[in-house]
């Protein structure tokens, strides 16, 4: 039998691409693409996004290519964001721009490395992957000839900087935000106080279900824990129990693939059919409208946040403090820190460019060089420049 999905007309709140807030540095609008298009493309062609396919979240790279990386993970979370999007009637293409831009500014191994680089800038007013991400788009990124960064739309600037939501209360200071979002001139035209988008906030949660489901996946294939491990947890167990009914002979790795599609399935639902229960309740007569409201418009239920916050749980036990998770988030951590030390300590030891940089400037921000240059790495390379930097076996 033929699908028969059809997708509804586009919803009065949708971003509206023709109706854009702009691009700081003026240019030509293109013939073949819609603004939001121009950025999704921005993003995939950015050497950002390209250091992704070696940038790990739980596990290092050098592992093996069983795991996730943040570009797996970043187009897992985009293909969830057009689906969603496409469902509700929102711009599907601003939607999988703000997934596909959400993870550029993690460092290599993951929450680990993010850890390990806050610590080395704790006297130089630390380090935020998601201010990172801004200072990637707008000013690390140096492809065009007339200004630095990818000089991506309001829209798509505002989305990846609300991406947990407002940034701070209505009149209040920014000071208290990271340096790296405070170094972006044009931060507070980004209406910090409101929510974001209704495409930034589905790209948010289709984040949240990508990393809750692939890291069960992740972690039964990593021999972290088991199928059975996992059939107290509420709803990801009762959907195991089924997979196991239906096809009792089923062999472990298409158990685990049904049960991860099933509940991706659920989490979508859920979100559908709760953030349809608040469009009706709120009436938005427009993306502005959905931004200033007074809770998020795209949300999961009650009932399905609360499995959701028993899975973490579990996971956060029995994955993320795992000893050999332990073992990796520790020597992580002091290869980080040996790396931001040397650095520092001794600017000569970077590559020319970076090196020309760090040696005209202040210790203050020296050390923001120093921290880019870190966070931009790959896991294979901060490995490999530890080596060609550590070990005096190894010819640089």
């Amino acid at each position: 039998m033929a699908e028969t999905f059809v997708p509804p007309p586009r919803a009065i709140f949708a971003s509206d691409p023709s109706s854009s807030r702009g691009r700081v540095h003026d240019e030509t609008p293109s013939a073949t693409r819609t603004s939001f298009q121009r950025d999704r493309d921005r993003i995939i062609h950015a050497s950002a996004f390209r250091r992704l396919k070696q940038k790990t979240q739980v596990f290092v790279a050098h592992e093996g290519d069983l795991f996730r990386t943040r570009l797996t993970h970043s187009l897992e979370v985009s293909q969830i964001a057009r689906s969603v999007a496409r469902t509700l009637g929102l711009d599907e293409d601003l939607a999988e721009t703000l997934a596909l831009a959400h993870d550029l500014g993690h460092p290599p191994f993951g929450h680990a490395g993010e850890d390990a680089l806050d610590e080395c800038m704790k006297n130089f007013q630390g380090f935020d992957h998601n201010a990172q991400a801004l200072r990637v788009v707008t000013r690390l990124e140096q492809v065009y000839p007339r200004f630095d960064g990818l000089n991506l739309t309001w829209e798509t600037l505002e989305g990846l900087v609300k991406h947990n939501g407002p940034l701070i209360d209505k009149g209040a200071s920014i000071d208290n935000l990271p340096l790296a979002f405070r170094d972006y001139e044009q931060l507070e035209g980004l209406e910090l106080y409101t929510f974001a988008g209704p495409e930034a906030q589905v790209a948010a949660l289709a984040d949240d279900i990508a990393y809750n489901n692939h890291d069960i996946d992740d972690g039964i294939a990593a021999g972290i824990f088991s199928i059975e491990d996992i059939l107290d947890v509420p709803m990801v167990g009762e959907v195991f129990h089924a997979v196991r009914k239906d096809y009792p002979d089923l062999d472990r790795k298409r158990m685990v693939s049904e049960a991860v599609r099933r509940l991706i399935g659920m989490w979508i639902n859920d979100l559908v059919k709760e953030t349809r229960r608040r469009i009706k309740k709120h009436k938005p007569q427009s993306a502005q409208h959905v931004r200033e409201l007074d809770e998020p418009i795209v949300a999961f239920s009650r009932g399905l946040d609360a499995k959701q916050r028993e899975l973490r749980a579990f996971l956060y036990e029995r994955m993320y403090k795992h000893y050999r998770v332990n073992r990796m988030r520790s020597k992580a951590r002091r290869m980080l820190e040996d790396l931001f030390e040397l650095f520092n300590c001794e600017p000569n030891t970077l590559p020319t460019d970076w090196r020309n940089a760090a040696e005209t400037v202040d210790e203050y921000a020296r050390a923001r060089i120093v921290c880019d240059y870190i966070a931009g790495m790959t896991d294979n390379f901060a490995i490999d420049e530890h080596k060609r930097l550590f070990d005096l076996e190894v010819i640089t």
